[in-house]
């Protein structure tokens, strides 16, 4: 844990908590290389509501074209740490203030096997929200922040067939479908943070796109990270 101001909001002390002592199996059934895999990080913003933020890849990118994901990438040699990888990259592609953020734990490494990436998810506190937009509209179309109150409602739960047959936990919510590595962070965090609600996991949704990177763990995408 990096931090715990005295001035967090009570909601988000359950997560904090928990985030404390969680672990990689967690999140995933894939554990990370000894000694191997490419850094990166990306940052996991909470901010009043609460919501979480999350951008959505513009529909021309090589990898991940259209799909939802956190703001983050890979680890730049000038970056000390995780969290300076996370607030970069969220400054670059949305114009997030550094020091608008409270950084306040490191969540587990996941590891994403076909791409070599070990991600490092920061959770954050958005102290002092401020409006964020595609900063490079080539890369980000869109940016959204997410209420939990909608990511919880059962109605908004549903899960995705990949072409390859894996089938996995996915959000519609606000025009967006969330998926793989972002859906499988998110709803591990909903159950860490005691918002989740009971639901059936009963549609079934195909993914249209049938060259997606198959996800490699539990609720990820190989791909998530760009390089």
């Amino acid at each position: 844990m990096l931090s715990r101001p005295a001035d967090l909001p009570s909601w988000f002390e359950p997560l904090l908590t928990r985030a404390g002592t969680c672990r990689t199996e967690d999140f995933t059934t894939q554990r990370p290389p000894v000694g191997g895999g490419r850094a990166s990080a990306v940052l996991v913003l909470l901010g009043d509501g609460p919501d979480l933020l999350v951008l959505q890849r513009a529909a021309t990118m090589r990898n991940h074209a259209g799909q939802p994901a956190f703001p983050g990438g890979a680890t730049d040699p000038e970056d000390a740490d995780a969290v300076a990888t996370a607030l970069r990259e969220a400054e670059e592609e949305v114009g997030l203030d550094p020091a608008s953020t409270e950084p306040l734990a490191l969540l587990p490494d996941l590891y994403i096997p076909v791409s070599s990436f070990v991600v490092t998810p920061v959770l954050a506190w958005w102290r002092h929200p401020h409006p964020v937009s595609p900063r490079e509209p080539a890369e980000v179309a869109h940016v959204a922040r997410l209420p939990i109150s909608e990511l919880v409602d059962p109605g908004n739960r549903i899960r995705v067939r990949h072409p390859s047959g894996w089938i996995g936990p996915a959000f519609q919510v606000r025009g967006l479908l969330v998926w793989g590595f972002t859906a499988g962070v998110i709803s591990t965090l909903l159950d860490m943070g005691g918002w989740e609600r009971p639901w059936q996991p009963g549609q079934l949704v195909d993914l249209p796109d049938a060259s997606a990177p198959v996800p490699a763990a539990r609720g990820g995408a190989p791909d998530e990270v760009l390089p």
